[in-house]
């Protein structure tokens, strides 16, 4: 039933515009409502057998089966990393304009004006930065740099890319300078990617759920001695 909602709430909010993105989305949503599910009934049953506050009762469920939880976890960073890539790769946008310094160009919410262009030597390569004023609707995000670096001895030249990151949002805003005119004019080419953050907290989810799933385990320990007294295999420590 989640799963069914969280899709028709996409389709309402216009996700319908990629089918492989709301089919991501909404299986995601179904995974993430079974974790969440087993997560509460454990916390519920162990309540109910004695534990005096709800935060303890959730301690008590993950301390007793770290392996179980701790998987969960594991397995709700791999949904997060889902809704990030599918964020990131069927709901993005792309928009290319040449402009000359003073014009200016959209891209969804975003409204981006080519400001300067700059040229200063460093100590391995000649950097080329144009310089844009970058706003959201009515709020000014300030500036972002992107352009080119020139390597006198390798005799190469590479894109440096500039970025802006949403962390409320989760989106991230990429500016490629393609070209750059002597007279000054720029070929851009500009990337809205949403929920990419997912991808990086998908990371830190994932090594949460690993640390409780290792961690050691008193109990189980003694298990072990247990059974290796029952088949006469010396226990050491």
């Amino acid at each position: 039933m989640i799963a069914v909602l969280a899709g028709v709430v996409l389709l309402l909010l216009g996700a319908g515009s990629s089918i492989p993105g709301l089919v991501a989305y909404t299986f995601s949503a179904f995974v993430l409502a079974t974790i969440v599910m087993e997560f509460a009934r454990g916390t519920r049953a162990r309540k109910a057998l004695g534990a005096t506050t709800w935060p303890g009762a959730f301690t008590s469920l993950v301390s007793r089966n770290r392996r179980r939880y701790g998987g969960y976890v594991v397995h709700a960073a791999i949904v997060l990393l889902a809704i990030g890539i599918a964020g990131s790769s069927a709901f993005d946008s792309v928009a290319e304009a040449k402009l000359r310094r003073g014009e200016s160009m959209r891209i969804g919410d975003y409204t981006l004006l080519y400001r300067s262009l700059s040229e200063r030597s460093g100590p391995n390569a000649t950097e080329i930065r144009a310089t844009l004023d970058v706003r959201r609707g009515d709020r000014d995000l300030g500036t972002l740099q992107a352009g080119k670096n020139a390597y006198t001895i390798e005799q190469q030249v590479s894109n440096e890319v500039g970025i802006r990151s949403d962390r409320l949002t989760g989106e991230d805003l990429f500016v490629i300078a393609e070209q750059i005119d002597p007279n000054g004019t720029v070929y851009f080419r500009v990337f809205v990617k949403p929920l990419v953050n997912l991808i990086w907290l998908a990371g830190l989810v994932f090594l949460l759920g690993s640390v409780i799933t290792l961690w050691p385990d008193r109990r189980e320990q003694r298990r072990l001695v247990a059974r290796a007294s029952e088949v006469g295999i010396p226990a050491t420590r």
